[in-house]
């Protein structure tokens, strides 16, 4: 474990520097707010282009793959459900405490430090997980907050849901480099020395943008951050382990990233959502808080595992 810890190690470093940054209003929230905005749609959008614009879709689809996150990801889902309607939680509440039990940071984390320890090829697995968080479980969230606040379902709501996917610049980007690749288009010199440069920025940016948005974040109600901590780093990842190599029978290395992207702390556009609908904000705060410091340990061992 000690060789992964060394490798994981100066990206959690990249995290605390953010934090250190953050915590001593050398990076205030208004910076932090427009690096992330930098980080989401430009330079995390140039890394997803580039790398889709030279995969096949062929490459990329994998419908075990996908099954198997999906499998694993419901079952912590219905887990930390049924633990949330077992305490009294509204409708709203759960669906805010669940998605923070399956939901990792994937995009700002995942992608940059998996592409980076495993190669390009961890990508597609990663864009995966991705687009089923994004499209499946960012869904699910907005209905379930929606229907619980107003008691029915609406055509409003579909609408919000999808404009929402196509104003999400990871799903375009990641849309138009699939379709790119399919057209086979080759990428000019001049524009991938452009799209690499500018992704180049997503890695450091995201993850010391992480590090400075979590200076912010307060630790209240640490027995409920605790547990969604306790759901989204042992039992999500475990679950989709056991999903990918016994139930579906995923490739070793596609099953490897589906299990690290599991063990990812808590993710920060869950804060937004909850802030957004008014909706238990502080123990989103406090959940990404907890999970992202035990991550260092916990993500470590995971990815030593399946290495």
């Amino acid at each position: 474990m000690l060789p992964i810890l060394l490798k994981t190690l100066p990206f959690f470093a990249l995290i605390g520097l953010g934090y250190w940054a953050g915590r001593t209003r050398f990076f205030t929230e208004e910076a932090t707010a427009y690096l992330t905005k930098f980080v989401f749609y430009f330079a995390l959008s140039a890394m997803i282009f580039r790398f889709a614009a030279n995969l096949e879709l062929a490459e990329v689809w994998d419908a075990r793959l996908v099954a198997a996150y999906l499998w694993g990801t419901a079952f912590v889902y219905g887990i930390a459900t049924m633990v949330g309607f077992l305490r009294g939680l509204d409708v709203q509440t759960n669906a805010v405490e669940a998605q923070c039990a399956v939901i990792g940071n994937a995009g700002f984390l995942g992608l940059p430090m998996l592409a980076l320890l495993f190669g390009p090829q961890a990508i597609g697995p990663v864009m995966l997980v991705l687009a089923t968080d994004l499209i499946v479980f960012s869904s699910l969230i907005v209905i379930l907050i929606t229907v619980g606040r107003d008691g029915r379902m609406s055509p409003a709501i579909i609408k919000t849901i999808g404009i929402g996917l196509i104003k999400n610049p990871m799903i375009v980007a990641m849309a138009l480099g699939l379709l790119w690749s399919g057209l086979q288009i080759p990428i000019p010199d001049p524009m991938n020395d452009f799209l690499s440069i500018l992704g180049g920025a997503a890695t450091p940016g995201a993850l010391f943008a992480i590090g400075a948005s979590l200076a912010s974040k307060t630790t209240e109600r640490i027995q409920i951050a605790g547990w969604l901590s306790f759901c989204k780093l042992v039992l999500h990842p475990a679950f989709v382990a056991f999903s990918a190599i016994y139930l579906f029978n995923v490739e070793p290395f596609g099953a490897a990233m589906i299990i690290a992207c599991a063990a990812m702390p808590v993710a920060g556009n869950i804060y937004m959502l909850a802030q957004h609908y008014g909706v238990a904000p502080q123990r989103v705060s406090a959940a990404i808080l907890v999970s992202t410091a035990l991550s260092v340990v916990t993500l470590t061992a995971v990815i030593a595992w399946v290495s």
